[in-house]
Order: C-alpha cells, then structure tokens, then sequence
C-alpha cells in the first residue's frame, strides 16, 4: 500500500495549475469537519436535555410506586414497609395518599390532585418539597392535623392565592350517606408554595399531611390508611427489578410502577427528536461526500495519462483503485477527526460557560445543556466514514477502465 499512498498524497497536494481541485478537497474536508461536528452538537444537545430532563422529573417523584391492583386504600403497612426496606438498591420509602378535588377561591377554582404526606419521608424520596419557595413545609410536619396545603406555583397563581391565604377543597365521594356518597368542603390554608419547573406539578398538584388528607373522608379512610409506597433507589435503572421484587414480597394485590413505564412517552418522543435530528443534519455529510466524488472525478479526468502510464508499467487494477479511494478516505478522516475536535471542544464551551441562555421558569433550567459522552461519537464516525468510502467506489471503478494504449496514443 506504501505506492498508493505515495501517488494518492502526491495527488492531493496543492500544486499550480490545480486551483480547482484543490479548492474543491478543502471544500470536501471543511463539509465533513461542519457535518461531524454539528452531529456531535446535535446529540450533546438532545443527551443533556434528556439527562436534565431525567434528572428533574425522576428526582422529583418516586422511582417506584406500590399500590394497590384495584385504586383502593389498604392499611397495616408498617410491617410492610420495614421488608421492602431490605430490598437492595432501596435508600428510602414513604407513604403517601392520593386524593382529587376542586380548589377555589372566590370566582377562581381550579381541579387538583392532592397528595398527603409525611414530609420528613417524602422529602428523602422526591425532591418537590425542597422546590418550595416561598412559606414552608414544616408546618405539615409539626402539625399534621391541621388543614394546611402547599401549592404549586402555577396553580397559586390560578387561584390568586399567597402564603396565609384559605382556600376552599371540595373532595367529591367524601363521605358516606344514606343516599349514597356525597361530597365535603373543608379550608384549608397555604402553608407554602413550590416550582419544580413541571407544568404538570406547577399547575396541578397540592401537598397536605398524611392525617389531614385521611381526615377528609372519615368513613372510608379512618385510621392510618394510604394510597401508595413511594420507593427513592440508589440506582434508577434498577426500577424494574426492585418493582418486582417489592411485588413478589407484598403479594398478588400489588402491583408496582417504575419512573420509566409512568414517563414512558416523554422519553420515547426524546428519542424519536433525536433520531430524527441526526437523519437531518446527516445530509451535511452527504453534501460532504457529493464534493469527494465531485473531486475524485475531477482527478481521474485530469490523470487520465499518468493512470494510462501506471497501469502500461504493470500496476494492477486494484492499486489504480486504491489510490483514489486513499485519497478519498484521508479527505474524509481528515475533515472526522477536526469535527470531533470542533464538536466535542464547542459543546464543552457552551455547558461549562453556559452559552445558551434560556428561561427557566419554562424548562426548569437556566441555560441549553450539553452532554458529550465518547459513545455518541460512535455513529458519527461510522456514518463519515462510510459516506466518504461510498463516495470513492464510482471514481475508483471508473480510473481502472481508462484504456492506456488508446490514452497514451492521443497523448
């Protein structure tokens, strides 16, 4: 291979009279250098949101919920709790209870679902209770009786509620009656307002203690009863396997959900933007690998003599073949290795400086995130190469059919 590789960088140094081709070989590894590179932007891009995305919404809720098989509460959970503490990969649980009403005041009312808590626990499993911004929450902690809600940000402003302001809660089936199920208002007051940054959660959920959501349906819910077991794991892909252990262990009634089947649709449309983003911004290499086959015919037409004399002197076909398709692949792993370089340097830039502000009362985050791991450098090598190899094959096929007695007659 030493001869091709001879001839191939004797071709693609810039020599005079060569302007055109030359111009055209940078333009050829200046094409790769942009594609790579913004490839490697793009997919820094989508990985940091998605990892900030992950890291928000899982860190704000459980990483798996037990409940019960039919949506009804259960009771005598203690013993319950202290097994699934041994399950490995557990760090915390909590209980919680859910419940859905109507909040109003005055002519502002809003639907909510409203959560009891015991906040010392919950806090240790999600982390919305240390998104509160303003009063706190430890008023449902030193006074778990008493009616007093935390808000999220959003929906406070639905309700044109503050710190200290009541409220009104309608909880429809509160209570039973002899002509069935009726429903209950009680007040409750605003005990502190949370942002997690999740509409969802910002627009629509309430916090209260434990007891104070239990006492709202004195019937149903008397004694220490709940909804759900909130898991918080030291690894949150291990989900799915503690999610069937903790059902193995509880029983045939249960079932668990893991942050990854509740959330299943965010991160499939994640992963669909993604996809989608490297097909686009693909055709860059493309274009890149059009000039490499541009360039590469340029040369055959121009070397048509020395290619006629090379193959008159005994060169084989498959070193004819070669030697363009050397020339080719260096353009091409010229132009991937300075878009690595290029791409890989810009997006650590932009995350460690923050170069890309954005408002984080809509995305949670104060500025566009950048993920570069070395494995999404992976399919943007194989695609470059595999884009300017393919680009060689025509220039190449074409070079050896060049007839040397015919060409070197009219030479």
């Amino acid at each position: 291979m030493r001869v091709e590789w001879f001839v191939a960088w004797r071709y693609l140094r810039p020599r005079r009279g060569r302007g055109l081709i030359s111009v055209v070989a940078a333009i050829a590894m200046a094409g790769f250098t942009a594609g790579v590179a913004a490839l490697i932007l793009a997919l820094a891009v989508m990985s940091g949101f998605r990892r900030a995305l992950q890291r928000e919404l899982v860190g704000a809720t459980a990483q798996v919920n037990l409940l019960r098989r039919r949506p009804v509460s259960f009771g005598r959970y203690q013993p319950l709790l202290r097994k699934l503490a041994r399950l490995p990969h557990v760090k915390a649980l909590a209980p919680a209870i859910y419940d859905q009403g109507f909040l109003s005041r005055g002519s502002h009312a809003a639907q909510v679902t409203l959560k009891g808590v015991r906040p010392r626990q919950e806090i240790r499993v999600g982390s919305l209770l240390a998104d509160v911004r303003q009063g706190s929450w430890r008023p449902l902690e030193t006074h778990p009786r008493r009616h007093e809600l935390l808000l999220g940000r959003a929906l406070a402003r639905q309700l044109h509620a503050g710190v200290g302001d009541w409220v009104n809660l309608y909880v429809p089936n509160a209570v039973l009656t002899p002509m069935g199920y009726a429903g209950r208002t009680v007040a409750f007051q605003v005990a502190g307002i949370f942002h997690s940054g999740f509409s969802d959660f910002d627009a629509g959920w309430a916090y209260a203690s434990l007891r104070a959501v239990q006492s709202l349906h004195p019937g149903d819910l008397s004694g220490d009863r709940i909804s759900a077991i909130e898991f918080k794991l030291d690894d949150i892909y291990a989900a799915n396997q503690v999610a069937r252990a903790a059902e193995k262990l509880a029983g045939p009634r249960f079932s668990a959900v893991t942050w990854m089947a509740q959330n299943h649709a965010v991160f499939q449309a994640l992963k669909l933007e993604r996809l989608g983003t490297f097909l686009l911004i693909s055709l860059i290499v493309f274009v890149a690998g059009l000039n490499i086959l541009i360039l590469l015919t340029m040369l055959v037409m121009e070397k048509r003599k020395e290619i006629a004399i090379l193959l008159g002197l005994g060169a084989q076909p498959r070193q004819i073949r070669r030697i363009f398709i050397a020339q080719g692949m260096a353009l091409d792993a010229a132009g991937t290795i300075f878009g690595l370089g290029l791409g890989y340097g810009l997006a650590w830039a932009a995350n460690r400086f923050h170069w890309i502000p954005i408002s984080a009362s809509v995305y949670s985050i104060s500025y566009v995130p950048f993920h570069t791991g070395w494995s999404a450098a992976i399919p943007v090598v194989i695609l470059s190469l595999g884009v300017g190899f393919m680009a060689t094959l025509y220039p190449a096929r074409r070079a050896v059919k060049v007839p040397p007695a015919e060409t070197l007659r009219y030479e």
